[in-house]
């Protein structure tokens, strides 16, 4: 197989699953359930957008075989990445894009560091959970690539999603 041929994403989104609080009243009820989410990498090096699940524990494909420090600083040379946290609801429409966050990763292969903020990471996936939208922290070019994946993995999502996800991400 080609290197330069990009390959189809076989990593499914999440999209909805049954309520793991239906009443049974056994352990785990009141857990959060992250069985909603989808860690969506925005690579605006290489201008592409997928899903990667391994996201979900620190395991994405930008994540691996890094050592990842505190400091920004420690990681000039860091190329950028985001990782979207992408909650979807049902609504009366059907399902949209309910929660859309943000949360910047830089990673240097060269020397093998990476830098995220794992307090921002963690405080966008509840806000994600939340229904939040946060993503005026994001360069225009990002928030591009984040639209047209959006749109192209099922526009009637997209459709359905609310205008404030809409003006955030504009299609101009």
């Amino acid at each position: 197989m080609s290197e330069d041929k990009p390959k189809k994403n076989t990593n499914p989104f999440t999209i909805l699953k049954d309520d793991s609080t239906d009443g049974h009243g056994g352990y785990g009820v009141g857990a959060i359930s992250l069985e909603n989410m989808s860690p969506v990498i925005i690579d605006p090096n290489e201008d592409r957008a997928f899903v990667d699940m391994g996201a979900m524990h620190a395991r994405s494909e930008i994540e691996r075989r890094v050592k990842f420090l505190p400091n920004k600083d420690e990681v000039p040379n860091g190329k950028l990445y985001w990782i979207v946290w992408v909650t979807v609801e049902k609504g009366e429409n059907g399902p949209y894009y309910a929660g859309v966050c943000g949360s910047e990763v830089r990673v240097d292969r060269e020397i093998k560091r990476a830098y995220k903020s794992m307090p921002q990471h963690v405080t966008h996936m509840d806000k994600s959970l939340k229904g939040k939208i946060m993503l005026e922290h994001m360069d225009d070019h990002s928030k591009k690539l984040l639209r047209d994946f959006l749109i192209d993995f099922n526009e009637e999502m997209w459709n359905n999603s609310t205008d404030e996800l809409k003006e955030v991400l504009p299609t101009t």
